[in-house]
């Protein structure tokens, strides 16, 4: 596969230009469908942390290129990244596939979103802008938005180019400059990007790729004094000790995106088949390795069986294989501790009384793949049911009313996602109204799109990415009062 694929950047990327780390460090990323190395990648140290914030720093200078260049310009520069993602579509999708395991399908629908949520803060750099306010007194007010400065921004394995892009895309509309750490597993697409910002046009300094791991690169960004906000994608153990460096150092701002245990409730009155289908897509999408993930699928009694036989048939014509093979819906998990993660919830909600209807196994003897899983008789307390398994593995739990599953929804730390499926409008509204998430769809799931703002409730954390909501994140809020002569 490495002759198909070319492996362009290996190199850190800190003021417009790939180099190696200071110390010379490199660490493997792998192909999780052989689980055989790909690459050695620059790992970033403390050191190098440093070099980045400083080139950072001096981009965002009073009387930089950056801090003075037009709200205009910088909407071109960003339209300009987002052709030139199109452009290489089909390079970069070969090459997240290759790192990721995702199908190249779905990679290629992903890539178009990218290029849509630039072009949508393209379109908001110059529509930023504060408020005139009334005072008491002779005089008037005004706000006045203006960027926080050097931001760090740190992604997770599952969306490797759509969270950069998702996190890029305001920080450079707001225009803060930004150091972005991708997951160890997966830098290769960040890297990419960085050379298409390079080509772009951005000035030295505004965009900085930092792959390395959290414990070190992360931890050093988190901690760093000249780092006024850090954007966070990940767990929610990660997005704890990532408040505890802010407070240990200079206080700077966090927005956190973290886990999720998020329920689709499907009432009686729903079409079937339809539900089936809105509740399968809703767990195995990217082989439910996503933090919104319908991981809790609540079923009317009364449909219960029907349904659980039919998710059965669904979950069992998942094609599962080669992710480069445009017909292949599933490829590999991301690693083998994923894997056994899996494995142990599963077994232990076995043991607690759930029934594996289908999957519950590894497949093939290579790399990282896992059958597609439907796990009946589910209750509320069984660890499928708490747990945020990351994995392809449909939990169905029963519900009689719409008093008891909203109750029974909102029983967990999460709220990131919620769905319902019905025809009844009051339900709809009802459940809607009352999930504690920061996402409720209804009659779909997963529909994420540049326009609509996406983050949780609880310890699903808080701030926002996409919609106009994210800009908020990148911005400090100035009050300018102005008093006037009594008489003129």
């Amino acid at each position: 596969m490495a002759d198909i694929v070319e492996i362009k950047y290996t190199k850190l990327f800190i003021n417009n230009a790939f180099v190696d780390s200071v110390s010379k460090k490199t660490f493997p990323t792998i192909y999780p469908a052989t689980g055989e190395k790909i690459a050695d990648v620059a790992e970033a140290q403390k050191e190098d942390v440093d070099v980045a914030v400083s080139a950072a720093k001096k981009a965002f200078a009073r009387g930089s290129r950056w801090r003075t260049m037009d709200a205009s310009e910088r909407a071109k520069l960003i339209n300009k990244f987002a052709d030139l993602i199109d452009r290489d579509r089909e390079y970069l999708a070969k090459l997240e596939t290759y790192n990721s395991g995702k199908p190249i399908e779905s990679v290629k629908f992903e890539l178009k979103i990218c290029a849509n949520v630039l072009r949508f803060y393209a379109g908001s750099c110059d529509k930023i802008h504060g408020s005139t306010l009334p005072v008491d007194g002779p005089g008037f007010g005004m706000t006045k938005k203006e960027p926080v400065g050097v931001v760090a921004q740190i992604i997770p394995w599952n969306y490797p180019v759509m969270m950069a892009v998702w996190k890029l895309g305001p920080a450079l509309a707001t225009g803060c400059t930004t150091i972005l750490k991708p997951a160890e597993q997966t830098p290769l697409t960040a890297l990419v990007l960085a050379a298409l910002t390079q080509e772009a046009g951005f000035p030295d300094g505004v965009v900085n790729i930092l792959p390395g791991y959290g414990g070190i690169t992360g931890q050093a960004l988190c901690l760093h004094p000249d780092v006024r906000k850090v954007a966070f994608t990940g767990s929610t153990d990660i997005g704890h000790k990532i408040l505890e460096y802010s407070a240990a150092s200079n206080l700077k701002r966090v927005s956190l995106e973290l886990g999720g245990k998020s329920p689709l409730i499907i009432f009686d009155d729903a079409d079937i088949d339809e539900a089936v289908e809105i509740a399968h897509n809703a767990i195995f999408e990217n082989h439910g390795q996503n933090c919104c993930a319908g991981s809790r699928t609540f079923v009317q009694s009364s449909i219960y069986e029907v349904f659980v036989q039919k998710a059965v048939e669904k979950a069992k014509s998942r094609r599962v294989g080669d992710p480069f093979h445009s017909d292949i819906q599933q490829g590999p998990q991301i690693d083998q501790r994923s894997v056994d993660k899996i494995l142990k919830i599963i077994d232990s909600s076995k043991k607690q009384g759930a029934k594996v209807e289908t999957g519950g196994t590894t497949v093939g003897s290579k790399g990282f793949f896992f059958a597609p899983t439907v796990i009946s008789n589910v209750t509320d307390d069984m660890d499928c049911a708490i747990k945020e398994i990351f994995g392809p593995v449909q939990s169905i739990l029963k519900f009689n009313t719409i008093e008891e599953v909203i109750e029974r929804a909102n029983d967990t730390e999460y709220g990131l996602a919620g769905g319902v499926v019905t025809k009844n409008i009051d339900n709809a509204l009802i459940v809607a109204n009352a999930l504690e998430a920061g996402s409720v769809w209804v009659n779909c799931y997963d529909y994420i799109t540049a326009q609509t703002s996406f983050g949780g409730y609880k310890k699903s954390g808080f701030g926002k990415d996409l919609g106009l909501d994210s800009l908020d994140d990148y911005l400090n809020t100035k009050t300018i009062t102005i008093r006037l002569p009594e008489k003129p």
